[in-house]
């Protein structure tokens, strides 16, 4: 057997003891449960998300499609439209008139 030291903040390790003790477990044991996991899956056993909630992967992807677009808004290679009713009418190819109008 060994020691296994880490340094955490103490509100952390405060929420984790509360968290893990509604489950049973002390914050020793949850350790212990989350390296164990880890040994036999050869992963982190959970899905590791950035602070956005989306998977690493999922947020690059979706910053990659933020760019494009705004190249292709700077290159004028998208419509742009000041009102709803404007793109309404250019996707129907006539005037949309309002009922209260």
């Amino acid at each position: 057997m060994t020691t296994l030291n880490i340094r955490i903040d103490e509100k952390i390790k405060e929420d984790a003891r509360k968290t893990f003790a509604l489950m049973g477990l002390d914050i020793s044991s949850a350790v212990k449960l989350f390296l164990y996991q880890s040994v036999q899956e050869k992963k982190i056993p959970f899905e590791v998300k950035t602070i956005n909630g989306y998977t690493q992967r999922y947020e690059s992807e979706i910053l990659k499609e933020i760019a494009n677009i705004e190249r292709d808004l700077k290159n004028k290679k998208i419509k742009t439209y000041k009102t709803a009713r404007q793109m309404h009418e250019a996707i129907l190819g006539k005037k949309v008139y309002a009922l209260n109008n």
